[in-house]
């Protein structure tokens, strides 16, 4: 059940567009299904002799305003409070009395019209669908005085969650305040007019977040809003400091031809001026992805090697909001800009995935919880890597490194989403699960090649190398694991991943317990998968099989550690070295 609040000052208007025959949704049946008294004259319904529906209207409107006149110039200009209340698609049709009730609940829960409280404020409720009702109230107490109604939204949406409840409706998830301003009705409806996807107001919020994503400066930020083509205005106090911006989308305009503006604190609660000035100023660890100290690789693309390096960053992301602790709230936030960095460089086959991904999860990054001593700079750092890097090609070690991340994001998704729901935080925790399961699809988009290639390269090899390292999986892996789905024939990309990590000079049993015991993989749609990847991150193997590997050259003996783990600052650590065992030449 959605409550939706306005304010006006046309009684009259109002009544006579909720008795009219609609503008978008045709009117049936118009009528009262409660008022303040119970004896308000409905124009629907007028059983009077000879009755018309106008004068009829005119004495509601005329009863209404009573008290407004009364108060003269100490009313609201802006007196008319209207709640339209509608029910979910699957609900079922409510009884005219059951609307009622509805109606006499929610004025109450605003302090509009209190039970038992004969100086309440007048109202009415006017049914004219199966699904919904509207209720008009003017804001004047018998008394003459206003209402006390602070807050009156979020009341009325914590009432219609106890009126779900009990009326046995579908229920909805609470909010907290933190979401973003939903484009208003006329905001639509133009776009509808205009032929836009959209109304303007998502679509500057979802350029401005892909703007700050891993922005260094607060003039860099700036820039790359001029560069997306939005129009930029800052607004600067009479000292010459900048105190705001808006923003406006080139072609969207007002009647007298003038740009329709957008202050970025009325596009999401983060992106006013203030709260994205405390996010930069965190900084972004700069000069900690130099190619040579993440992968020990040159022949790697940028684009693969800062995904490869923004995989173990989201891994230690995931570490912390396992841990439970308040202070993840700011890895949820660096986490966004590492949806939005990938989005803007994806090829297009999961772009389309990906931005859905983003734009869920943006839900996800804002809470009451703020964390105060969080060092982010990693994270954001692995952001702005991936969008200097460039745009990543869909094939090849591109494409690899893509699912090697999109992966690990699944999982650091699904922490978040647990994180969440501790605290009780429903729509986050929800928003969170969405965003996974668009990761999950553009996942299987990028994975498909590189997983086809390397489950026909473990069909490939020998026989008894073959039941060697799946005689290795069988012991590692929890026979749950294995009795889930993880036959033969899926184990394939994990075997022939066991037998590069061997001869690239690692020990696989060692290896294999080292990535099962990174974090928890009960989460994971395909244990193997990850597996899979984490084994390539920590052996550095080309994350796409057909990718030449780097061998040492004649003479030199191989690295003692088996991978690196990411830093704090978003560098790679030697990992604990383990015995390396020698593989006996082919014949």
């Amino acid at each position: 059940m959605v409550p939706k609040i306005r304010r006006g000052s046309r009684t009259h208007g109002l009544l006579v567009y909720l008795y009219g025959p609609g503008k978008r949704d045709e009117h049936t049946d118009a009528h009262l299904v409660g008022s303040w008294d119970g004896f308000a004259p409905d124009p629907g319904r007028d059983t009077s002799p000879d009755p018309d529906p106008k004068v009829t209207l005119a004495r509601l409107s005329a009863a209404l305003d009573l008290r407004v006149k009364q108060a003269g110039t100490t009313a609201l200009a802006q007196h008319v409070w209207h709640c339209s209340v509608r029910t979910d698609p699957g609900d079922r049709h409510l009884t005219d009395a059951e609307w009622n009730t509805v109606a006499r609940r929610l004025v109450h829960a605003v302090n509009l019209a209190p039970e038992g409280d004969p100086d309440g404020c007048r109202w009415v409720a006017v049914r004219h669908a199966d699904d919904h009702i509207h209720i008009l109230a003017t804001m004047v107490r018998g008394d003459l005085r206003r209402p006390r109604m602070n807050y009156d939204f979020k009341k009325a949406q914590a009432e219609c969650r106890r009126i779900e409840k009990e009326m046995g409706l579908r229920q909805l998830r609470p909010g907290d305040g933190t979401g973003a301003k939903s484009p208003t009705s006329a905001e639509r409806f133009k776009a509808e007019r205009t032929g836009r996807p959209e109304a303007p107001r998502e679509s500057l919020r979802e350029a401005v977040r892909q703007a700050l994503a891993g922005a260094a400066t607060e003039e860099e930020f700036f820039t790359r809003l001029r560069e997306a083509g939005l129009r930029v205005k800052i607004r600067n106090a009479p000292s010459g400091d900048a105190i705001g911006y808006n923003v406006a989308l080139p072609g969207d305009r007002n009647r007298e031809g003038s740009p329709i503006w957008y202050p970025g604190s009325k596009l999401a609660p983060d992106l006013s001026l203030p709260r994205i000035r405390r996010r930069l100023a965190g900084g972004t660890a700069e000069g900690t992805t130099h190619p040579v100290t993440i992968s020990g690789r040159t022949d790697w693309s940028p684009p693969a090697r800062e995904r490869r390096s923004a995989t173990g960053i989201a891994e230690r992301a995931a570490t912390l909001l396992d841990s439970d602790d308040d202070e993840a709230a700011a890895q949820l936030v660096g986490i966004g800009e590492l949806l939005d960095a990938v989005t803007q460089t994806s090829p297009a086959a999961t772009r389309a995935e990906l931005a859905a991904a983003a734009r869920s999860f943006e839900r996800a990054t804002r809470s009451h919880i703020r964390a105060t001593h969080a060092d982010t700079r990693a994270i954001r750092s692995a952001a702005r890597g991936i969008i200097r890097a460039g745009s990543a090609l869909g094939r090849g070690e591109d494409g690899g490194a893509t699912a090697m991340l999109l992966s690990t994001l699944i999982l650091v998704t699904l922490a978040a989403a647990r994180w969440h729901s501790a605290r009780g935080h429903a729509q986050q925790a929800h928003a969170c699960r969405q965003a996974a399961e668009h990761l999950r699809a553009a996942y299987h988009q990028a994975a498909s090649t590189p997983m086809r290639a390397l489950r026909d390269q473990g069909r490939a090899l020998p026989a008894a190398e073959r039941r060697t390292h799946q005689a290795t999986i069988r012991a590692a892996l929890p026979e749950t694991v294995m009795r889930s789905g993880s036959s033969s024939r899926k184990t394939d990309a994990l075997t022939a991943t066991l037998a590069q990590v061997e001869q690239a000079g690692h020990d696989p049993k060692s290896l294999l317990q080292r990535a099962i015991d990174m974090r928890e993989l009960d989460t994971a749609d395909d244990v193997t998968d990850v597996l899979v990847w984490r084994l390539r991150r920590l052996a550095r193997l080309p994350a796409h099989p057909n990718t030449a590997t780097h061998h040492s050259p004649a003479g030199t003996s191989r690295p003692k550690s088996i991978g690196h783990r990411p830093s704090r600052t978003g560098t790679d650590q030697p990992i604990t070295a383990l015995p390396l065992r020698s593989r006996p030449p082919r014949r």
